[in-house]
This record gives C-alpha cells, structure tokens and sequence, in this order.
C-alpha cells in the first residue's frame, strides 16, 4: 500500500479493452477532476499513451510504464498466464501486488485478468472461490449480484461465502448497515430449486453468521429493489447481468424511436425531457461500470470492455472509493468470523 493514507495510487491497463488507450485515458481524465487524491499509473505502450495525456486536462504529471504486449480479448486465460508476463495487463496487477499500487482496473479479458488476479494476489484466507460483483439499478436505488461469471458451478459453502463478501462490499461502498441479502431461486418457496440453493439457505438462516439473510428471490425481485445483495452463481449471474444490459438498450432505443414518430411526441418530450433524462441515467450500465473481483487480498476491477470514458471513469471510482473505505480488512474480517460459525455448524451436524 502507499506509505501516506490520503492518497492512493491505481495502476491501469491501458490497453485493455475495445477503446483502448483512448477510453481509458479519457475516463481517468474525469476522474481525476474530482478525486485530486488519486495518483494514476498508465500500463502499455508509450508512444500511444503520452499524446493522450500531454491532451487531457488533468493528467499531465501521469506516470507511464510502457509495455510492448497486450493481452488479447481471444486469449484464454491459460495462454494469457503463460505467454502474458510481459503484457500491461499482467504488469498493473503485479504493481499492486508489489505495493506500488493500490487497485488495478483493467477493460480487458475477464477470464485473463480473474486468472492473473488469483494467481499474483492470492485469495483470502478462508475463501474457496473468488466471485465477481457489481452493481444494478432497480426502481429504489441500486442492487448488487455476484457472482457475475467466474464460477458456473457453485457448491452451497460457495453461495453462502458469496453472500458474505456481497454484504461486506455493499457495506463498503453504500455505508448501509446491514444489507438485505438473498439468494436467486425459481420460486420463494423452501422446497423449491436445487438442493445446494436450499442448503445454502438453511446456513445463511443462521443468525450468528451475521447475514441479513431474506430468503429466496426470483428473477422479478431483481428491479424492485427490495433486496441489496443477490447471490447466485457465475451462469445464472452473468446470463443475468446480459439480459439487464440488453434490456436498457432496448428501453432506450424504443424511447428515442416513439418520441421521434410524430410532432405531438416530439412536442410532449420538450415537458416531458427532464424526467426522462434522469430516467436514462438512472438505467444507464455506464455509471454502474465496475465489477469486483471478491475474496482477494487486493482490489481488482474489471471495466466492462465494450464502455466509453464515463464508463471507464465509473470502474476508476469504484476502485477509489474500495481503497478509501478500507475494503480489503473489512471483507476478510467478515469472512474470518463467518467460516469460524460455519465450521461450528459442521460439528454440530
């Protein structure tokens, strides 16, 4: 970590993603116009990462540590471990696991950048899997899910760990005291699912596990926003996360195409623009950019790698604001007392 607690350093893959080196440097852009605590490491090549930010406003003194390689989006993420040592996304992660940085944030390849993530940052003691974790609008406010793809399959000690870490990382971000916390079924029934879901179940009902758990919640629950933290697995979770982002590009596209078929809409929507523009930022994936990969000893955050500038900025002050809460000693304090009751219900069977 860095030695002065009032600022934090977060080392970028610039060349990671769709848009890369532009987006990424556009979006620290934005953000460092209004995080003046954050130092920012730019990872690639330096021929097409300095002209962009002797161009930016508020990135002058940036550091850059060029690289020649990238990691490729076709990669899997064994080539991109073996033939990746010498690629910015690699080298970002290495920095913080060094101590160099606080939290890597990359639009790269998932699945390279979860296998470089576990392999140089190590899981927490205790966690069996990481999980990947990111926030959702809903009619309320807003609503977290993990695990958002990097485990398909799951276990029951999998979904209830992914339901400690959820809380603490709700917590972390949201500062809400005890998050209402359930676990995606075909039904609130009890005795509907799979048996791991209703063992999973069974154990987050504990009240010494210290999860505010709310039982079982279906597919509708997802936008009421009557839950905070929704557990499930990788493919449920990340079928999921698609389908609300196709979902709000359908919404907005049928918006803007009724309000341009008559004069009467065209009329309606000068009375009308202000709701619907906070309508479309609050439904935007834009500015819920950012996923976590939880249950590691150090902060990564993948961008989604298809995003502009403000998408990127959003991932950016994610990790910030992880680093500025303290995140790290709070999940794995979560996550010490949580297997000490689990271990307790396992000789008690």
């Amino acid at each position: 970590m860095t030695s002065d607690p009032q600022k934090i350093r977060i080392a970028l893959d610039a060349m990671g993603g769709d848009n890369a080196p532009e987006c990424v440097v556009s979006g620290a852009d934005i953000v460092r116009e209004t995080h003046r605590h954050i130092d920012l490491v730019f990872f690639g090549d330096k021929s097409r990462i300095e002209p962009l930010l002797k161009r930016s406003r508020h990135l002058g003194n940036a550091t850059i540590i060029h690289t020649d390689d990238a990691v490729s989006p076709d990669d899997t993420a064994s080539q991109a471990v073996r033939r990746g040592k010498q690629t910015s996304m690699w080298l970002a992660i290495a920095s913080v696991a060094d101590g160099d940085a606080d939290a890597v944030v990359s639009a790269g390849n998932t699945g390279a950048l979860m296998a470089m993530s576990k392999l140089q940052f190590r899981t927490m003691p205790g966690v069996t899997r990481p999980a990947i974790a990111a926030f959702f609008p809903t009619m309320d406010e807003t609503m977290c899910m993990l695990d958002l793809g990097a485990n398909l399959e799951c276990d029951a000690e999998n979904l209830v760990q992914f339901a400690v870490l959820g809380q603490a990382f709700f917590r972390s971000l949201t500062g809400g005291a005890a998050p209402r916390v359930g676990l995606l079924n075909v039904g609130e029934e009890e005795q509907k699912g799979h048996e791991y879901i209703r063992e999973a179940g069974r154990r987050l009902s504990d009240v010494e596990l210290g999860v505010n758990y709310q039982g079982f919640v279906e597919g509708s629950d997802l936008v009421t926003g009557n839950i905070d933290v929704v557990v499930t697995d990788g493919f449920t979770g990340n079928v999921s996360l698609k389908t609300a982002e196709g979902i709000s590009a359908l919404f907005s596209t049928l918006l803007r195409r009724n309000l341009d078929r008559s004069l009467i809409s065209r009329i309606g929507y000068l009375f009308a623009r202000n709701a619907i523009k906070a309508m479309r930022r609050h439904i935007d994936p834009r500015h819920y950019n950012g996923a976590v990969f939880l249950g590691l000893n150090h902060i990564a955050v993948k961008s989604h790698g298809g995003t502009d500038k403000i998408g990127f900025a959003n991932a950016v002050s994610v990790a910030a604001e992880l680093v500025d809460h303290g995140f790290i000693p709070d999940v794995s304090d979560a996550i010490s007392r949580a297997n000490t009751v689990l271990e307790k219900m396992k000789e008690d069977v």
